[in-house]
């Protein structure tokens, strides 16, 4: 049991889109990501998804209609929505959702799914 910052576990890695494992909470994992541009359409079927914005701006595109989520502020995504999240400027995200999530959704696996989330 130790605290953890996470300016410190986000100055450990640069690439975007990749998320990383920064601990694990009955079954769900807190991750960490960077994001710039726009990430791919997907949705995941049985489980939701929850955005915090430690650093910057995202949008989180839906059919319908685009939320700004800004430094501070969090949204969840509930499971069967289709979503597309991005940024313009480089955005620093935590998640928190359970570990059967693939970061691309439900659909065929692409260059941008990560099957193993590195640990911070």
């Amino acid at each position: 049991m130790t605290k953890v910052s996470l300016a410190d576990k986000f100055a450990l890695f640069s690439e975007t889109w990749q998320p990383k494992l920064a601990g694990r909470v009955n079954g769900m994992d807190v991750r960490l990501v960077k994001i710039q541009g726009d990430f791919d359409w997907h949705s995941h079927a049985t489980e939701d998804e929850m955005f915090y914005v430690v650093k910057g701006e995202m949008r989180m595109a839906f059919r319908d209609r685009t939320e700004i989520v800004r430094e501070g502020e969090f949204i969840i995504v509930p499971h069967g929505t289709a979503h597309r999240p991005g940024a313009d400027e480089e955005c620093q995200i935590m998640l928190i959702e359970p570990s059967s999530v693939v970061n691309t959704g439900d659909g065929d696996a692409n260059a941008r799914t990560v099957t193993e989330l590195e640990e911070l």
